[in-house]
């Protein structure tokens, strides 16, 4: 009897014994055991002839549900039948009108709006690729990410002709189709498409159109700045559809549930991640054009929402809204995303209740990423064997003055001690390749990292700097390289700069991101010199840059100096300019502020900073 009674008090007291050991075994568990399951039916997948893609995960859920709503839209719904018969629709004028076939590309430059997704759909029973491209891009930037990706066809919204008759000539040149999403347009080169699209068969098309398609297709183009250059084509397979799709079902995501997306469909977050994430699930999406905060609970709580998307300036946004007695009146328990800073992840929390914040790490083109499943504030995720061993990773020593891995005698990398930042690589291999950028080889190979920890290896170089503490928790640090984020985007200085000195008074320009109190990622900054006998224009400069770069890429601080510093291969150095800053009092070179309201720059006096750090001046 005492033996027995022994038993049962060690078994009573095993599960407290355990927890106060392994305080996050069970969540590691779930993890662990989700994250299987989930290989293996992707596995399943992939080995089954034919391929069995996202596109027949759709059609699927359309025969198990189809009067199911798979979108909200300002006052609309569309069940999974008519986004089905829309996208055949799309599919049979576009391979009538625009010749299109298996294994082509067709650039999509289009709002957030329904017609994206079926336009989407209707390309991949095509066997066709689409390029998402950033509806804020212009000019040169526009024609870039147009021409990497290999497209013949570009369906353009009608608020954007004006963008798209601008790169007219060349794209007429080229002998590019361009179709406008409207039933009249005048302007030669252009043609409607959306009579046709109205006018087509809404008969589905046979599978035998897409029949060649396997894992390792290209399913998708989607844009990202890197460290220089213009932005790069990341090249988004089939197999890695998947992979982001599966992050829903891993953050406890159901069919059940709604999900709301205000983030840019041109992205991975709010394309892969939300919609087709929530195509995986067989839920429901609510689809806004653009992120509102004043309306965001509203949205909310009008759909019934129980999953929302975000990036840290959203949060902020809304921790920022006049507090309101219904504001824990939802229903939302998950929010998935990334970059929010601590004290809004807290602050969050306490006042609009207990949601499971899933902070997640990942690159479009990387081939490694982590996911917060522990609710951990401040982490962007747990680092475990499993994940270890499917997709093998480190974090190495790096030295952030010469911005390159720190080697030792026999040129190997060094690993990062444990609570020590250090540079996020991830090993290439057949379970996580690196597929590289469209168009753009030398760029690829920049991403590529030989000879880590042994002679001949090859590691995907993240460019991120990250931080693992004794527990394994992932916490995000900073980016290296000449790329800063600000308001969710990515900007590659390389690019500013060059537009920046085509303005009429300025030489050279060397720009790089600063960090401002009370806001997440960096903002835009720029050193520049000016024209000999030249005085820095402000006007002409803020024309110059609002022809060329979205808010978000435009420099807001300008710091006029005699000569940029250079090191011995002449590359700008920006440490120095980093860490000094913005604050007058602590630079003696003039120093201008983007003033949007007065759509000029205007000298950064005492004032004008006192007035952005107490965010009197909205950044």
């Amino acid at each position: 009897m005492y033996v027995w009674f022994t038993v049962l008090a060690a078994l009573a007291i095993l599960p407290t014994f355990l927890k106060t050991l392994f305080p996050y075994l069970l969540q590691d568990t779930i993890y662990i055991f989700k994250s299987i399951r989930l290989a293996i039916r992707l596995t399943k997948y992939k080995t089954k002839k034919p391929f069995y893609s996202i596109l027949d995960c759709f059609l699927d859920a359309v025969k198990k549900h189809p009067h199911k709503t798979l979108i909200h839209f300002e006052g609309n719904t569309y069940s999974y039948l008519q986004v089905d018969k829309e996208s055949n629709k799309v599919a049979n004028a576009l391979r009538t009108h625009a010749v299109l076939k298996e294994g082509d590309t067709v650039a999509l430059f289009l709002g957030n709006e329904p017609c994206f997704t079926w336009i989407w759909l209707g390309l991949g029973k095509l066997g066709c690729a689409a390029a998402l491209l950033n509806y804020n891009i212009r000019s040169k930037s526009l024609l870039h990410c147009f021409s990497c990706c290999g497209a013949k066809v570009i369906i353009a919204a009608p608020e954007l002709q004006d963008a798209i008759t601008e790169i007219l000539p060349v794209l007429k040149e080229q002998g590019i189709s361009v179709y406008l999403l409207s039933e009249k347009c005048s302007t030669e080169g252009i043609e409607c498409i959306s009579d046709k699209i109205s006018q087509a068969s809404d008969e589905p098309l046979p599978p035998s159109l897409r029949s060649s398609v396997t894992v390792k297709s290209t399913a998708l183009y989607i844009y990202t700045s890197g460290t220089t250059g213009l932005p790069k084509a990341a090249l988004i397979t089939q197999e890695r559809v998947w992979a982001a799709a599966f992050i829903q079902a891993i953050s406890g995501v159901t069919s059940e549930d709604v999900f709301y997306v205000n983030l840019p469909l041109y992205h991975s977050a709010g394309f892969l991640i939300g919609f087709v994430g929530s195509i995986e699930r067989g839920s429901t999406v609510v689809l806004r054009r653009k992120f509102s905060a004043s309306q965001f609970w509203e949205d909310c709580r009008r759909h019934n929402v129980t999953v929302i998307q975000y990036i840290g300036e959203t949060l902020r946004y809304l921790c920022n809204m006049p507090k309101k007695e219904n504001e824990r009146n939802h229903s939302v328990r998950i929010a998935i995303g990334n970059g929010v800073r601590i004290d809004i992840w807290k602050e969050f929390l306490n006042r609009f209740g207990d949601i499971k914040v899933r902070e997640l790490y990942a690159a479009t083109e990387g081939n490694v990423g982590f996911i917060n499943y522990t609710s951990k504030i401040g982490a962007v995720g747990r680092s475990n064997f499993i994940q270890r061993k499917l997709f093998p990773h480190a974090l190495i020593k790096f030295d952030t003055e010469k911005e390159e891995p720190v080697r030792n005698s026999e040129g190997l990398c060094i690993r990062a001690a444990p609570g020590e930042t250090g540079l996020l690589v991830g090993k290439i291999t057949k379970t996580s390749p690196f597929n590289g950028y469209a168009g753009n080889k030398q760029q690829t190979e920049k991403k590529r990292l030989s000879n880590v920890f042994e002679k001949g290896d090859l590691y995907f170089n993240s460019g991120d700097l990250l931080k693992i503490d004794e527990e394994n928790f992932v916490y995000f640090q900073d980016r290296v390289g000449d790329t800063f984020r600000w308001k969710g985007e990515n900007v590659a200085t390389t690019e500013v700069s060059d537009i920046l000195s085509m303005a009429a008074s300025i030489e050279e320009a060397n720009v790089y991101g600063v960090k401002v109190p009370g806001h997440e990622g960096r903002i835009g900054m720029a050193a520049v010199t000016l024209k000999e006998g030249k005085e820095f224009d402000c006007v002409d400069t803020y024309c110059h840059l609002a022809n060329y770069l979205p808010v978000y890429a435009r420099p807001h601080f300008i710091r006029i100096q005699n000569a940029l510093e250079v090191t011995g291969t002449f590359k700008m150095k920006k440490v120095k300019l980093v860490e000094e800053g913005f604050e007058p009092a602590q630079i003696q070179d003039p120093l201008y502020f983007l003033s949007l309201a007065e759509k000029k720059y205007v000298p950064l006096t005492q004032e004008v900073y006192s007035s952005i750090m107490s965010k009197n001046i909205k950044l």
